[in-house]
């Protein structure tokens, strides 16, 4: 069982919660402009959204058909967008680095926003479908053939290991809060950054633009040097 299933599921784990991805640039920018206890409920996300995307992909769909793929891709990319918006709209107005104080700012980062908004992240991604399809899913199955108690073992040894990184990459942005706040602006420049190149990646590779991705960054990059430049004068 350790070296057939618990093994990978552990290296599957692992590289889902360290690689950046939608979901980790999410959970980041919110641990950052919320605190981590927002930033806890992005870590439930995934489960409470997995098990739809585990039974189609794994017992009903096999894999996902490349029209479904653009459309999941569509609308995370322009998900990730509207957060990255967001974000830098917080970072303009100075409060990356304290509570919101606003009824808007507030009700931005209530809970039920933040858990409804990791959901539609992690359902809008195309990662996790494309993960069950390929990667996890066969070997659910092949699980199921030892008995549920391989099957039980593979999924804690998955989840422990990815929720257990993302409950890091919390701790971390946590700990990065009490850096002086112009280095931490730089970071959440950074976030908003990556929700962009993400967001862009999802919505070119759904219209086939993939050069279009480069020069929004591009762009991206030129327009944060004029907005410091604006800032600093």
């Amino acid at each position: 069982m350790l070296q057939e299933f618990i093994a990978p599921a552990i290296s599957f784990g692992l590289g889902a919660a360290t690689i950046p991805g939608p979901l980790i640039a999410y959970l980041v920018n919110t641990a950052a402009t919320s605190g981590w206890r927002r930033a806890m409920l992005v870590v439930l996300a995934p489960l409470l959204t997995d098990a739809p995307i585990i039974v189609l992909m794994t017992f009903v769909l096999g894999q996902l058909p490349a029209e479904a793929l653009k459309l999941i891709q569509l609308g995370g990319g322009c998900l990730l967008l509207v957060i990255a918006r967001g974000a830098l709209l917080q970072v303009r107005a100075g409060r990356v680095m304290r509570p919101a104080a606003d009824s808007e700012a507030a009700a931005a980062s209530s809970w039920q926003h933040v858990l409804l908004t990791g959901i539609g992240m992690n359902l809008l991604s195309p990662g996790p479908w494309l993960f069950w399809a390929t990667v996890n899913g066969p070997l659910l199955l092949k699980s199921l053939d030892y008995s549920p108690g391989h099957t039980l073992a593979f999924l804690l040894a998955f989840y422990g290991v990815f929720l257990g990184g993302l409950c890091c990459w919390v701790l971390l942005i946590h700990q990065a809060r009490r850096l002086p706040d112009n280095i931490f602006r730089h970071i959440m420049l950074a976030t908003v950054l990556l929700l962009t190149w993400f967001g862009v990646g999802l919505i070119t590779a759904a219209i086939g633009v993939e050069a279009l991705q480069i020069w929004v960054v591009a762009a991206l990059i030129a327009g944060g040097f004029l907005w410091r430049a604006r800032y600093r004068s």
